[in-house]
């Protein structure tokens, strides 16, 4: 049983880890990209889903290469929206990640595994400043998640508090 302190800082610990909108999942996650990308934009959630702001976040990565499913799910989408070339997946969880510009090799419907090649990465991404970024972006239900809270886990260290 945790004391009254212990308990103060686990509800604490819980409470801002929830609300601070990252993606978290039971599932195992890891980059889209291999080896571990450098991030060249991050996620700039909007106050509401109107408004401007960057609903995932840009991997600086390689024209022509392969782009690898997140997590293991099934294919909900893989086409073009607004000119781009798109593919996104259902995960466990109610979680789904969308991966931007990627020429697929996958189609709406089928069952991937978390590290399956779905496509490659195409130049060309808006913004981006190296040759060629992955747009990635994570969400549960209408709310935009920033996708690097499913692959930034950390260990939970709780440390004591001190008395007076």
């Amino acid at each position: 049983m945790l004391s009254g302190a212990w308990r103060g800082v686990v509800v604490a610990m819980i409470s801002c880890c929830a609300a601070a909108g990252t993606a978290s999942a039971d599932a195992r996650f890891d980059w889209p990209l291999a080896p571990r990308p450098h991030v060249e934009r991050v996620f700039d959630k909007p106050a509401e889903n109107w408004l401007p702001g960057h609903r995932g976040v840009d991997l600086g990565g390689s024209a022509g290469q392969p782009v690898l499913a997140a997590g293991e799910g099934i294919v909900a989408f893989a086409g073009v929206v607004a000119g781009k070339p798109t593919v996104s997946i259902d995960h466990s969880g109610g979680l789904r990640t969308t991966y931007e510009p990627v020429v697929t090799d996958v189609h709406a419907g089928e069952r991937v595994a978390a590290g399956a090649v779905i496509g490659t990465l195409e130049s060309g991404h808006e913004g981006c400043v190296v040759a060629a970024c992955l747009h990635w972006g994570v969400r549960r239900g209408r709310e935009y998640l920033d996708p690097l809270g499913l692959v930034r886990r950390q260990p939970l260290r709780l440390k004591p508090l001190r008395d007076g």
